[in-house]
């Protein structure tokens, strides 16, 4: 059955079918690592220095220690509450979009419907910083198809 989607974006609705296809084939562990790329993809794009962000190392440490099953579901739960704290406290609206990215990426592991809402951040995140281009949410979408097949 296919995603509805959760929150108000400008997308190109037939390549959010397409890669919701492809999402309904995979399993929750490749969601969850597909997941973890396509929030180090977006914090890159947008500039955010989250390589020495410890709320988001952890969150990244949780979900990877999720996959290999070292940690419980309230780990991840926790985690990926705490990077939508530090979106909520975020100014920037970009920066913030991106976090929630992360949120939800590291989400995953809870619950694999977290993987689609991450991507579909990730186009409010293209929505906001490229304002009616709609050729960066094309790239954005075929990057998030190439990256889960």
């Amino acid at each position: 059955m296919p995603t509805k989607v959760k929150i108000k974006i400008n997308d190109i609705p037939e390549l959010r079918v397409e890669l919701d296809a492809i999402y309904e084939e995979k399993t929750q562990l490749q969601l969850a690592q597909w997941s973890l790329k396509l929030a180090e993809h977006i914090l890159t794009l947008v500039g955010y220095n989250y390589k020495d962000d410890p709320v988001i190392q952890n969150g990244f440490a949780i979900n990877r220690q999720w996959q290999a099953r070292a940690v419980r579901m309230f780990d991840v739960r926790q985690a990926g509450f705490k990077v939508h704290q530090l979106a909520k406290s975020c100014n920037d609206p970009i920066s913030q979009a991106a976090l929630r990215v992360t949120g939800q990426a590291v989400g995953s592991g809870h619950m694999w419907e977290h993987a689609m809402v991450a991507s579909d951040y990730a186009i409010k995140t293209i929505n906001l910083k490229f304002p009616s281009d709609m050729s960066a949410v094309r790239a954005e979408r075929e990057w998030q198809i190439t990256a889960l097949r």
